[in-house]
């Protein structure tokens, strides 16, 4: 058993099972750059593809077969701390905006188009919050899991999207560390 399995066993001895961690890097949101989001195992699971598209910075979430899932897009008309998740044909799927900033504590809520709005709390910048939806934990973002450097992840529980959790975390990123 290696360092990654114990460390994995003793989370899931934590929280329960019942939840996938998925990898990401951070400030991973480039406009040209490209990155893969890894599973537990470390297999290829989700890729940003970062692209400069008519005027906007978009990110396009991907699956491992090159399919896209989502596009991620900051609005320029609106407020500089909005953000908006579409589908492939270009309908909204949610919008997240910066809604508190206090000196250790962030607050963005995620106006999801045809379900539950969400919460995210926390430590933003350090990469230790939750998303939460309905009052219920959707997800854990943490960096304390990973030893390496600009690293974190996203911890998604069971029955929840992930791939939506997933953008809603890169978006989170690119708004906190405005990279690009």
């Amino acid at each position: 058993m290696g360092i990654g399995d114990r460390r994995r066993e003793r989370r899931e001895e934590r929280r329960g099972v019942g939840r996938t961690t998925y990898r990401m890097r951070q400030k991973l949101v480039a406009i040209g750059d490209d990155y893969w989001i890894e599973d537990e195992q470390g297999r290829r699971a989700f890729k940003v593809n970062g692209k400069a598209v008519r005027f906007r910075d978009t990110l396009v979430l991907e699956d491992a077969d090159g399919t896209e899932l989502l596009k991620l897009q900051e609005r320029k008309l609106h407020l500089r701390d909005t953000m908006v998740i579409e589908d492939p044909s270009g309908h909204k799927v949610a919008t997240v905006k910066k809604a508190m900033i206090t000196p250790l504590r962030e607050r963005f809520d995620v106006d999801v188009e045809d379900g539950e709005d969400m919460e995210v709390k926390g430590n933003i910048v350090d990469h230790e919050y939750h998303i939460t939806q309905n009052g219920e934990q959707v997800a854990e973002v943490s960096k304390k899991w990973f030893r390496v450097a600009d690293t974190y992840g996203v911890e998604v529980v069971d029955g929840s999207d992930a791939v939506l959790l997933l953008a809603i975390a890169a978006v989170i990123d690119s708004m906190t560390h405005d990279v690009g």
